[in-house]
């Protein structure tokens, strides 16, 4: 807990951009909030751990939380920015450095070897030709990349992907990221001032990936039917929630599955009383062609407090920016007795890169809504049967009208 904050003082910038979070052996994670006492919390700890994880019986009997500093996910990326003070800068960036080894923050490989020259510049200094070599950065190579970049095959079959590659691409390609670090003209005075315009980069372009600064809880979907017989399984998640919006990530592939703005997004969860502990995101999509609302099912004991976080965010996103009003958001008002242009709602964006939605690796459900009963329909539906949603005015997501006649499927 923030020390500061919790004796009513003023808080400094670390109070302000950080706050602990109590994490078990289990990599199971809660953001403290200013009026948690982390005491109490431990000697619930067991409880919290029975409702919201399938850790088994024993261990959690073992487990033991321990207390951790960590970027307050409720601040801001914009004032990160304001920050000056480079021990605070230091700490956040020790903190997304972590996270992009770790791989819990997706990069594509040109992003990877970027952040990681970043990494050799505060290490070992400006670059000089040499030094260090191709050699010395092998060694130690996931101090700098992801785990899953810097694997290397053994082996025939290994032999055989990699002929006709060049040995190291990894290590050049970080070598040749260094070179073209960029040194800022006199700070050479002091090394640790020196370093704080490299710690603003590194946060700077963790500042392009979508998932910056979010609170991560595990989970799993169905994967989609393949084969003769339609076998599926589930495949597990990482779901990132923070002040932009929620993305899904395959935690195998290290890459994103499913991103969205709380503005394209309907949700709601289920608890084990109901039913079945789960997330439930709606969102905008086409089927063959056919503009639908998909319904993604994402298993976890923690859906519960996932859907306690994106109603806090969006809480916070109202009350920092205020509704538009539709007459400035539509443009110039039409003329008297002409009627409005249809709505247009912006489809998600697919592209290569590892932070962009995969709508194909996704298994959902679309559905139509008659009377009480929810039925499939393929590949049509109506009114979505969720209410909670951004309501600010300005939101892109909205239900698929529905059509005379829906095609059952």
């Amino acid at each position: 807990m923030d020390g500061t904050e919790g004796n009513g003082g003023q808080p400094g910038p670390a109070d302000r951009s950080h706050r602990s979070s109590v994490s078990s052996v289990g990599a199971r994670e809660v953001q403290l909030k200013p009026k948690h006492q982390p005491y109490k919390l431990g000697r619930q700890w067991q409880e919290l751990l029975l409702r919201f994880t399938d850790a088994p019986d024993d261990d959690v009997a073992m487990d033991e939380p321990s207390l951790q500093f960590r970027r307050n996910v409720f601040f801001p990326k914009r004032r990160e920015l304001q920050i000056h003070d480079k021990e605070v800068l230091r700490l956040l960036y020790e903190e997304a450095k972590g996270n992009v080894l770790a791989a819990r923050y997706p990069c594509d490989v040109e992003d990877c070897e970027a952040l990681g020259a970043l990494v050799c510049r505060v290490q070992f200094g400006p670059y000089q030709p040499g030094q260090p070599t191709a050699c010395a950065l092998r060694e130690k190579l996931d101090s700098f990349l992801p785990a899953h970049l810097c694997k290397r095959g053994h082996g025939l079959f290994a032999a055989l992907r990699g002929r006709g590659t060049k040995a190291g691409t990894g290590e050049q390609g970080l070598l040749n990221a260094y070179r073209r670090v960029k040194e800022v003209a006199g700070s050479e005075s002091e090394h640790e001032a020196s370093l704080s315009p490299h710690y603003r980069a590194y946060l700077l372009k963790c500042h392009e990936l979508p998932f910056y600064g979010s609170a991560f809880f595990h989970g799993e979907i169905d994967k989609p039917a393949q084969g003769f017989l339609h076998r599926g399984g589930q495949k597990p998640v990482s779901v990132a929630i923070g002040l932009e919006g929620v993305h899904v990530i395959d935690s195998r592939e290290k890459h994103v599955l499913l991103g969205l703005r709380f503005q394209e997004l309907s949700w709601d969860h289920t608890s084990p009383e109901e039913e079945e502990s789960v997330l439930w995101l709606e969102f905008d999509g086409d089927n063959e062609g056919t503009p639908v609302n998909k319904l993604l099912k994402i298993y976890s004991k923690q859906a519960e407090l996932m859907s306690s976080l994106i109603e806090y965010c969006i809480e916070l996103s109202q009350a920092a920016e205020p509704a538009t009003p539709q007459e400035s958001a539509a443009g110039p008002a039409s003329a008297p007795g002409s009627s409005p242009p249809p709505t247009q709602h912006p489809q998600l964006r697919r592209q290569g890169s590892v932070v962009c939605s995969r709508i194909q690796h996704l298994s959902t459900i679309d559905y139509v809504e008659e009377g009480e009963q929810i039925k499939r329909v393929k590949p049509k539906r109506s009114t979505s049967f969720f209410s909670r949603q951004l309501s600010l005015g300005q939101g892109t997501y909205a239900v698929v009208q529905p059509t005379e006649s829906l095609e059952q499927g």
